[in-house]
């Protein structure tokens, strides 16, 4: 253990042989010659420059070190003593603590730098991780439009622009255009001039009409919709969601 720290201490000798010769230099010149110096190097100790790195270890000393010969050539400065060594004391508290608070943060940043690292993933695993879980991917059907006359014996159009589904269900202001969800629960059928679309779900017996949508495709037996070609679709839950509510009638 002894010679551990013997050894450490004959290769660490060069490094505080020169922190003590700076010391010195600055004791023995004015002390508003070595303040400039001060303050240059602990502007270079905050900016951490990432050419600077491999300096930091001398950098802290020199500053430590430094500080302390600013305060003996502060001490000498003054004639009376006693005067002279309360000022001392005084920018000694305030300097070595601006010193400590200046390596702590560093040191905490550094800490930090080196979680995020740790935790963010290298650039090759982000290469090759999939975009997205493959359960996710939705393939639209596009909508398939047929004549409503044919299309099933329970519906049927009365007149131009009136459609009858069942016995009691009456769809106004629509084309004679109808499209089926795959399991035929939900229809789908374009309003007057394509203005919007209507849809019935036939198990609740329920009519949405979205005026300005379109049907872009189905899915799971839901509608997808959108308002122009260069719009992403939108499922009907979340067009429900976000859509006025006054132009959504039931039957």
């Amino acid at each position: 253990m002894i010679r551990s720290f013997l050894a450490a201490l004959r290769s660490r000798w060069p490094a505080h042989a020169l922190a003590i010769a700076w010391m010195v230099l600055l004791a023995c010149l004015p002390w508003w010659t070595g303040l400039p110096s001060m303050l240059a190097l602990a502007v270079i100790q905050a900016t951490r420059s990432p050419y600077l790195q491999p300096y930091a270890g001398a950098l802290r000393r020199a500053l430590r070190w430094g500080l302390a010969g600013l305060l003996i050539a502060s001490y000498l400065a003054f004639d009376h003593r006693a005067l002279g060594l309360t000022l001392t004391m005084l920018a000694a508290l305030v300097g070595f603590s601006l010193l400590v608070l200046l390596e702590s943060w560093q040191d905490r940043r550094s800490q930090r730098n080196a979680a995020l690292a740790a935790a963010s993933p290298e650039w090759r695993e982000m290469a090759m991780a999939p975009i997205g879980p493959a359960e996710t991917l939705i393939e639209l059907l596009p909508p398939t439009w047929l004549p409503v006359d044919g299309a099933e014996p329970d519906i049927r159009m009365i007149d131009a622009h009136r459609c009858r589904i069942g016995a009691d269900a009456c769809i106004e202001h629509v084309e004679p255009q109808l499209s089926m969800a795959p399991g035929q629960r939900w229809l789908a059928m374009p309003m007057t001039a394509w203005q919007g679309v209507v849809l019935y779900d036939r198990e609740h017996r329920k009519q949405y009409r979205l005026r300005g949508w379109q049907l872009y495709g189905w899915h799971a037996g839901e509608a997808w919709l959108n308002r122009h070609d260069d719009q992403p679709p939108l499922a009907l839950s979340h067009v429900l969601g976000q859509d006025v509510f006054g132009d959504t009638s039931s039957s």
